[in-house]
């Protein structure tokens, strides 16, 4: 059975509806897949309504993919399963919006401080259509002329001295206690990638044993056969879950759903199949 545990919506930054992702789920043959937007069930739980509509739907995983702050770098810890009505998850998804939006406009107000021609008040008023995937003030600059995507929104914009600061994301191991106080199951999404910058994945993975991780991404498109092997090792020598995501946003970023191509069998999910919706 084919799975891909991380995919995304219009609730957060994807294209895709949740009744499209369900239907590239079934055409692509994935049997077990996870939806986790960032900072939000918002899409989780309508891709379960969509699933529980349809007979014989592939078995799905609620999800959602936590912005947290390790050091000043951006970890993302992936919740899956947590109950959807837990009152201090919700504020912490909550404030991390906030947040997430502060640094949405806060880089518009430094490019208009740098010079760019921004218009502030037409930014206001600017209606983002989520079907086009990113966020308001990257489609805002598109629609403006300022920027010709998200790679260049990244390679030239968001640097110094336009860059915001990070957020104040909790730490890591806040974000994990409170999916694990929700009933849930916290997996480091995609270490290769955030991590990358300390060293041998081996130390950059060890102080999440501490944090209370529960399982590691292991299987990623941002991970080469190297690094894919290695986090694996590392992963079943402390006894934690092995899973794997194409972290697809539909036509937005260049990621392709179900790549790379993992089954169920491959990973090392423990509970996860359990918790899954069928």
């Amino acid at each position: 059975m084919r799975a891909d545990l991380h995919i995304h919506t219009v609730a957060s930054d994807g294209t895709w509806t949740p009744e499209e992702v369900v239907a590239r789920v079934c055409a692509a043959g994935i049997g077990l897949f996870a939806v986790a937007d960032h900072d939000t069930l918002e899409g989780a739980l309508a891709v379960a309504d969509v699933v529980r509509r349809i007979p014989g739907a592939p078995a799905f995983l609620p999800g959602v993919e936590i912005s947290t702050l390790l050091d000043g770098t951006l970890v993302h810890i992936m919740g899956y399963g947590v109950r959807p009505d837990d009152p201090p998850l919700l504020d912490l998804l909550r404030a991390n919006r906030e947040r997430l939006e502060w640094v949405n406009d806060e880089t518009l107000r430094r490019m208009a401080r740098a010079g760019y021609p921004v218009d502030l008040e037409a930014y206001v008023a600017y209606e983002n259509d989520p079907r086009r995937g990113g966020w308001k003030g990257l489609n805002f600059l598109i629609d403006a002329g300022l920027c010709r995507d998200v790679r260049d929104f990244f390679e030239r914009i968001f640097v110094d001295p336009v860059r915001p600061p990070a957020p104040d994301f909790p730490h890591p191991a806040e974000a994990i206690a409170r999916i694990r106080a929700a009933g849930g199951v916290p997996v480091l999404a995609h270490p290769g990638a955030s991590l990358r910058h300390l060293g041998p994945i081996e130390e950059a993975l060890a102080p999440f044993l501490e944090f209370g991780i529960a399982g590691v991404e292991c299987h990623t498109p941002y991970h080469s056969p190297e690094t894919t092997a290695r986090c694996r090792a590392f992963v079943l020598r402390h006894g934690l879950l092995v899973t794997g995501g194409s972290d697809c946003h539909g036509e937005f970023a260049d990621r392709q759903l179900g790549i790379p191509p993992v089954t169920v069998e491959e990973l090392h999910l423990g509970d996860l199949v359990g918790r899954a919706m069928k």
